[in-house]
């Protein structure tokens, strides 16, 4: 008795799904990023002001600097909640500030001159820093998609 239902049910959604097909229309495709310029960027004299406005609910300014179709390259200052990204690759290069970093299930050390490479799915986040604030300078590859920031648990 119920397999007629479940069949009527699985023709009716394929129907659905054509008919949303039609009538939705299609998105259309996004202008690629604007061609590089030549331009030298300061990092160290940049302001948190400059750097841009408190991102809401957190301790982190950000001002993306370069968009390709391959990456992104940002500077960031402060700090952020423990997360991950599902699907970009991040690589920060700590200009600022010495303190812990969680890094996937440890805690670990960092001061300017460190390399951090974090691959997509790593938990991540600045954690204390004990000497001013965090200054990194963060490359995502491919460039971050909006909503691809996971808040992670703590360990």
């Amino acid at each position: 008795m119920r397999l007629p239902f479940l069949c009527a049910g699985f023709g009716a959604a394929f129907a659905a799904g054509l008919l949303a097909h039609h009538l939705i229309p299609q998105a259309e495709a996004q202008a690629g990023p604007a061609p590089l310029t030549p331009q030298i960027i300061n990092l160290l004299s940049m302001t948190d002001e400059q750097i841009g406005t408190l991102i809401p609910n957190t301790d982190l300014r950000s001002r993306t600097l370069v968009t390709t179709a391959d990456g992104t390259v940002a500077v960031q200052s402060g700090n952020v909640m423990r997360h991950y990204h599902a699907d970009a690759n991040e690589i920060q290069l700590i200009l600022q500030g010495e303190g812990s970093f969680w890094l996937g299930d440890r805690e670990v050390q960092v001061k300017p001159g460190d390399l951090i490479v974090i691959p997509r799915g790593t938990p991540h986040a600045g954690s204390r820093a004990t000497t001013g604030r965090f200054r990194a300078l963060a490359i995502k590859l491919p460039p971050q998609r909006p909503g691809d920031t996971v808040a992670a648990p703590a360990p």
